[in-house]
């Protein structure tokens, strides 16, 4: 049995302990500041706590010696600080975060480690990198490839219609930063919450709009062999204008802790949630203009004896996927291993990897909630 530490006991943390607890092949210890998050951490009996100030030289280092792997659930600004611990202890590394400046620093800290830094294993980044990179292994040329992914309530009751489903302070990073993407075949940074697209899944009509972070090592892939490379995040349809008002207007973007406070004051938190996904690539094969696409939605649900939310299910079931690739030796075992190096059929037959499976128990409410009968993508752009 391996032995891992997961730092971080919130809502995600704690499901991924738990989750690979009940594997019965890891032995688990959770790390957090907070001796009240300890304590209320929902996980089964055998995951073991500890206290710890991650932040503090030399603590996190105590608690990693002789472990297999650490598994980063904290906020990304620690991800730089457990990156470092990990390599002065010489234990696998891997996370969530889709902070940009955070991860080209795991990268610096990957090339000098004895072990495997695995950063971005979750959902966006993550795993909707292994699913864009699948499709366009399938074109001879490439034109376009689009990304998105969406984690949103399925009863939405106030006018932004969302709610909490993870980190509020991942939420706003993403809204504020910088995207990355590829455009006319080059690098660029486009700006968050603009090129609005109308979009319509399962007869559900959304929009997905420009947010930092999603792509991963994507760009770093398929540049020079794609003209148009971006990731957007679905929400449905009127958000995007009033966190514009909130955080351009108003320029809470200048202040995130009071945006922060009001998200975690103002927005309500909520377990019936759905992930959608959504990856679209453009190209030739055999000569001939194509378009491929890869569809999910994935709902909350109940693992082991504990209701879950999808956020939870998909974040916590794309770390450990790669853990469980780590840990049988399908990866690479030292230096920075990429998702986009993970093929998408592997992945999916893992026994955590399944939660992304196409199965008709995750299609019910996008059923359900059909308003039209037909299936697909609008793709209509908008401005502002």
């Amino acid at each position: 049995m391996k032995e891992i530490v997961v730092i971080g006991a919130g809502r995600i943390g704690a499901t991924i302990a738990d989750m690979a607890s009940q594997s019965g092949d890891y032995s688990v210890t959770v790390v957090d500041r907070s001796a009240d998050a300890l304590a209320a951490l929902d996980t089964d009996a055998k995951v073991r706590t500890a206290r710890c100030e991650v932040a503090e030289p030399g603590e996190l280092e105590k608690i990693l010696e002789g472990k297999f792997a650490v598994l980063s659930a904290a906020p990304y600004s620690l991800t730089t600080r457990i990156a470092e611990a990990a390599a002065a202890a010489k234990v696998h590394y891997l996370d969530l975060t889709e902070d940009v400046k955070s991860t080209r620093r795991v990268k610096e800290i990957a090339a000098k480690a004895e072990t495997a830094f695995i950063p971005q294993c979750g959902l966006a980044p993550g795993f909707i990198a292994i699913a864009a990179m699948s499709l366009a292994k399938q074109f001879d040329t490439l034109d376009s490839v689009a990304m998105k992914v969406g984690a949103l309530p399925q009863f939405p009751t106030n006018v932004l219609n969302y709610a909490l489903t993870w980190s509020p302070e991942g939420v706003i990073n993403e809204y504020c930063e910088p995207c990355e993407a590829i455009v006319n075949g080059k690098m660029a940074e486009i700006a968050p919450l603009e090129d609005i697209e109308d979009l319509t899944i399962d007869g559900v009509a959304y929009e997905a709009f420009n947010t930092s972070g999603g792509l991963g090592s994507t760009p770093e892939k398929l540049l020079g062999k794609v003209k148009s490379l971006n990731y957007r995040t679905i929400r449905y349809p009127g958000h995007a204008r009033i966190m514009k008002l909130l955080l351009n207007d108003l320029n809470l973007k200048d202040r995130r802790d009071l945006a922060l406070d009001i998200f975690r004051h103002a927005l309500t938190t909520t377990r019936q949630d759905m992930v959608v996904i959504r990856v679209d690539v453009t190209g030739t094969k055999d000569g001939k203009t194509a378009h491929e696409i890869f569809e999910r939605t994935v709902l909350s649900g109940h693992v082991g004896t504990r209701e879950r939310s999808a956020i939870q299910i998909t974040t916590a079931a794309g770390i450990l996927t790669v853990l469980d690739m780590l840990a049988a030796g399908d990866l690479a075992q030292k230096g920075f291993v990429a998702q986009e190096e993970i093929e998408l059929d592997a992945f999916l037959g893992n026994r955590f990897g399944r939660a992304f499976g196409a199965d008709q128990a995750a299609r019910k409410v996008a059923e359900i909630r059909r308003s039209t009968p037909s299936r697909g993508s609008s793709g209509r752009r908008r401005t502002g």
